[in-house]
């Protein structure tokens, strides 16, 4: 009989959705004020209190009739793979009602009701990346700027220089390459076949114009007929009046530095000269070096016992010693000084050409050997800054990127040696300088 009621009692407990709440013996704990349970468990019957420590949670939904509020209608709820009107004892002590099963319950990011870490901000975290790295790279360049504004050589007074030409449109650089060999060792000397001559003349001369129509590199034979003009000695402070002597162009360097070759140019030209930059032998090759050396395709082989040069046809990299011996070759060429001055600028507008890569530029192990190996041993104008060398450099570059023109000063001849400028083509040329014209004269 007892056993008969029991039965019903669980039977009836299954038809209103509730199942065991208590032991075998079929008491209803919490239903009635002497139940030998605490008063905890009359007070929320809806705690199972028997759920052991493995117990993994898939509980059916508590049904409306043990819900803490007797009178609110909470709709069935389905648990996958389990029949709802059974209960099978276990219970992790969730409370039903609140937390997951309320609308307040708490969503982590990973979905209504489960555990989980935080959902990732990656909105901030890309913000603060892109902020670290943008603060990077304005420090960054904020030293190198300094760094390298520091090594500049600003030696030569251009305020020295008499009786300027007025400025014309865009800038004009004189680019000259010395034969420099201050601070080479006796084994460099012969290495680079520099020989040992005392002092310094130079080497190479060029005017590059950098304007809105594009660049324009004008070499300067070295064997020009020039006339010296009045001049203010660069150290003594003497002023020289001209008496209408006429030499090599590279004598006046050697007579009184670049001051009184810039003074020379302008006077001879009629063209303004903006900025003075000048690299020696030494430097020239360690630049090259510094970048890996410098690929260049020769039309024919060259070959010259007193640069050094051996070349054979073709393409192949140059290294320092190499390159060196390439643009100080002239014995090789019918045209002497003339075809010289086109190898070299040939060679400097691919050496600034193969510079400005991405290779060079965004790796600082290669960057900044050629940066120190190049600003050690130039010396430049007290005006010259970094971005004025920067845009010489790109317009240097322009030249061989189909912006800009290379060319020779137009000669008419020469007269017991020296090269005779074609003055009807200079005035021409500086007038389309200074004008900022695109440039027609030719060099024939």
């Amino acid at each position: 009989m007892n056993q008969w009621q029991g039965g019903t009692s669980r039977s009836s407990g299954a038809e209103n959705g509730g199942g065991w709440s208590g032991d075998q013996s079929g008491n209803r704990y919490g239903y009635g004020s002497g139940s030998a349970e605490p008063e905890g468990a009359r007070a929320m019957p809806q705690v199972r209190r028997d759920a052991g420590p493995g117990y993994q949670r898939h509980e059916p939904p508590m049904p409306a009739s043990m819900s803490p509020r007797r009178g609110a209608s909470v709709p069935p709820q389905q648990s996958q793979g389990y029949d709802d009107s059974y209960d099978d004892g276990y219970n992790t002590g969730q409370v039903y009602g609140g937390g997951r099963g309320g609308g307040g319950g708490y969503d982590d990011g990973y979905g209504p009701g489960r555990p989980g870490r935080p959902r990732p901000q990656w909105g901030k975290r890309i913000k603060w990346t892109v902020i670290t790295l943008v603060a990077v790279l304005a420090v960054t360049s904020v030293a190198t700027y300094f760094w390298a504004d520091g090594k500049l050589r600003r030696k030569v007074d251009l305020s020295k220089v008499i009786d300027r030409p007025e400025t014309g449109d865009g800038t004009n650089y004189l680019i000259v390459g010395s034969d420099s060999r201050a601070g080479m060792t006796a084994e460099q000397k012969r290495k680079l076949h520099t020989g040992s001559a005392e002092g310094k003349r130079t080497d190479s001369m060029m005017i590059l114009h950098d304007g809105s129509n594009g660049p324009t590199l004008i070499s300067l034979p070295r064997d020009s007929d020039v006339e010296i003009p009045t001049y203010v000695g660069s150290d003594s402070g003497k002023k020289y009046p001209g008496t209408g002597r006429h030499t090599k162009l590279n004598a006046a360097y050697a007579e009184d530095g670049p001051e009184l070759l810039v003074r020379t140019i302008e006077y001879n030209t009629k063209l303004h000269i903006d900025h003075y930059v000048e690299i020696g032998f030494a430097g020239f090759a360690n630049i090259v070096d510094a970048i890996g050396g410098v690929e260049m395709d020769l039309p024919k082989a060259i070959k010259d016992k007193d640069s050094g040069a051996d070349f054979p046809a073709g393409k192949q990299t140059l290294n320092g010693q190499q390159a060196l011996a390439y643009v100080r070759t002239r014995h090789a060429f019918a045209q002497q000084d003339l075809d010289r001055t086109k190898n070299q600028q040939k060679f400097l507008a691919t050496l600034a050409s193969q510079t400005a890569t991405p290779a060079t530029v965004l790796n600082p192990f290669k960057l900044y050997p050629t940066m120190g190996a190049g600003l050690d041993t130039l010396i430049v104008d007290k005006d010259m800054g970094l971005w004025s060398l920067g845009s010489m450099f790109f317009a240097m570059k322009g030249v061989t990127g189909g912006e800009g023109k290379s060319m020779n000063m137009p000669v008419s001849g020469s007269n017991g040696g020296n090269l005779v400028w074609d003055k009807t083509k200079l005035r021409q040329l500086v007038q389309q300088l200074n004008n900022d014209e695109k440039v027609t004269v030719s060099s024939n």
